[in-house]
């Protein structure tokens, strides 16, 4: 029997929803490139770590850049098929100081200050325990050691924020919520991080691509392109909807440290 949202627990969604497209978030360009990856190993360059985490690893596209400035990099997911194809890719790459671990983010199967450097990309908005997630991720740091946090963020208003929400789970069943930047700075000091800086940037995602990548069902496809095109004229404007269903959205890089 095919898992059906009703029928699996969330992790196992995630797994059933990510497991079976590993190679398609390998090759996906949003994934594979962009301002926030390519800051991401500036920061492993300026800190060189001896033992790096990414969190969430998803296609591996952190970890394959942590890999030139760490001596090693262990990427972890939630799901084993994700992490058979980063492994593979890896090596494909002649990366050779890159391992893999699979489990989930709220509870990380790591000793407590394992890491010197961590780094979770567009993975958080999965978790389904937020704050349990980051103070893992704050637990398995060394104390003073950096981090840095990148993911879609709601803008806020009610209404563009229910759009978002809407969509994101219509072509996702797995999708659980895109923070604010207000609720992920609040998250983190809790979680005993100490901020360090925010950048925020704007990312187009093509509409047939985005759903192809998840293999989304016609009928949500169809959900997603008539809340568009029945969305007030500023939920128009701020996402940026296009003819064809592409928009652009709201990302931020957040820099911490462990305190």
């Amino acid at each position: 029997m095919t898992p059906t949202p009703e029928s699996v627990a969330h992790d196992t969604l995630v797994q059933h929803q990510f497991g079976p497209r590993a190679s398609a978030y390998v090759s996906s360009a949003v994934h594979a490139s962009g301002e926030d990856l390519a800051a991401i190993g500036e920061i492993a360059h300026r800190h060189a770590p001896a033992h790096a985490l990414d969190l969430g690893t998803g296609g591996g596209h952190v970890a394959y850049a942590l890999a030139a400035h760490a001596a090693q990099v262990t990427a972890s997911d939630l799901s084993p098929a994700m992490l058979e194809v980063v492994a593979a890719t890896a090596a494909q790459r002649g990366l050779t100081n890159i391992g893999t671990k699979a489990g989930p983010a709220e509870n990380l199967p790591f000793t407590d200050g394992t890491f010197d450097l961590l780094a979770c990309r567009f993975s958080a908005h999965h978790w389904q325990d937020f704050v349990g997630g980051l103070r893992q991720a704050r637990r398995v740091l060394k104390a003073g050691a950096p981090a840095v946090f990148v993911d879609v963020v709601s803008p806020g208003p009610a209404a563009f924020d229910t759009h978002l929400q809407t969509v994101e789970l219509l072509r996702d069943p797995s999708h659980v919520r895109d923070y604010t930047v207000a609720q992920w700075l609040e998250a983190l000091e809790q979680s005993g991080f100490r901020v360090q800086s925010v950048q925020t940037r704007r990312l187009r995602m093509e509409y047939e691509s985005w759903v192809e990548r998840m293999q989304t069902p016609e009928i949500h496809r169809a959900a997603i392109r008539a809340l568009q095109q029945i969305a007030g004229a500023e939920t128009v404007r701020h996402f940026e909807i296009e003819a064809d269903g592409s928009f652009t959205i709201d990302t931020a890089q957040i820099e911490v440290i462990a305190a």
